[in-house]
């Protein structure tokens, strides 16, 4: 072989190397395989979760009291008892005071009756003026009425419902001794429940009476939507919460202590606001990100995330309407790698 053709051959060799070598390079270059989704305009109502507990509404708690000093013979509605109106709640037994007491009243009355007519009469045989017979009269009608209303209470020691409900709380066991107005028991009014959550001030204020909650309590399959009742903005002092009420439905069995759960809309954002698919977001020390997929490569852009509503974020930043986003495989992405769907 001369010295020309071997010179030759070896370039040609050198050729073919190098090119074969450009193209393994070329065909090693990272791919990650990812899924896309779109950013698409559209206005998004933040979905706000509220936390709370069911007590008795303004006029739902009725109390249950001793109308005399009386001796607690039985408590018939321990707590929890579900009681229609009339029912026996607690059974008590006049007390050796009230029992005097009811004695005198008697006596007095009867007395006070007598000299009423020893007036009346004197007043006939002309020994006695008006005057007194109608001092005679007071003293008699105060005294019958001091008379029927001891005997009135000593008649009334069998305490019953007065409205039907839920016995929240008893007070007294038997044996005890009770003063006159002391409170046996306490009942909540079965059609009178309502629910208070504590929230933020600042979400307070994104609420209003008639906004929708829909509400999960402990221990009930079912769920319910109820309105929005009233509002209290000013946040209490020790929770540094406010509080919003919302009434219970009597047919929910729902009881005064239950704890509940609710979800709401909050306000809108703009229409013009974009949103992306929830699983695009990606996360950088803080700063949210997502990759825009375009011409087959990914490149990331940095944004700001708004309301977030299922599974679709209120976005803004460098990502336009109709821009493909990576919704699954971002995590193997890096900015400007080419990728590939699946």
């Amino acid at each position: 072989m001369t010295r020309k053709s071997t010179v030759l051959l070896t370039a040609l060799l050198l050729g073919a190397c190098s090119g074969a070598a450009e193209e393994e390079e070329a065909g090693s270059a990272p791919v990650a395989l990812v899924s896309l989704g779109r950013a698409e305009p559209g206005a998004l109502a933040e979905q706000v979760t509220l936390y709370g507990s069911v007590e008795a509404g303004p006029g739902g708690r009725l109390t249950v009291s001793a109308p005399a000093e009386a001796t607690v013979v039985s408590i018939a509605a321990p707590v929890g008892t579900r009681v229609a109106a009339g029912a026996v709640v607690a059974q008590l037994a006049a007390s050796p005071t009230t029992e005097v007491e009811l004695v005198k009243a008697r006596s007095d009355a009867q007395a006070a009756n007598a000299a009423l007519a020893r007036a009346e009469r004197l007043r006939a045989d002309g020994l006695g003026s008006n005057a007194e017979v109608e001092t005679a009269r007071a003293t008699a009608t105060s005294a019958n009425a001091t008379r029927v209303a001891m005997a009135a209470r000593t008649g009334a020691l069998t305490l019953r419902a007065p409205s039907a409900g839920i016995v929240e709380t008893v007070t007294a066991s038997p044996g005890d001794l009770v003063q006159p107005g002391a409170a046996i028991a306490t009942i909540t009014r079965a059609s009178d429940f309502r629910a208070r959550f504590g929230v933020d001030p600042a979400l307070a204020r994104i609420l209003h009476p008639g906004s929708v909650l829909h509400i999960v309590a402990s221990g009930v399959e079912a769920t319910f939507d109820v309105p929005v009742e009233t509002i209290n903005p000013a946040a209490d002092p020790q929770t540094r919460l406010a509080s919003v009420f919302a009434r219970i439905p009597a047919a929910t069995g729902i009881g005064a202590g239950q704890t509940v759960r609710a979800t709401a809309d909050g306000a809108a954002q703009s229409a013009a606001q974009l949103t992306i698919p929830y699983a695009a977001l990606l996360d950088d020390g803080g700063q949210a990100y997502v990759y825009v997929v375009a011409g087959g490569v990914a490149h990331r852009r940095d944004i700001t995330v708004g309301a977030v509503r299922g599974d679709r974020v209120a976005v803004s930043g460098s990502v336009r309407a109709g821009d493909a986003v990576v919704v699954a495989g971002g995590t193997a992405v890096e900015d400007d790698m080419k990728v590939r769907t699946k």
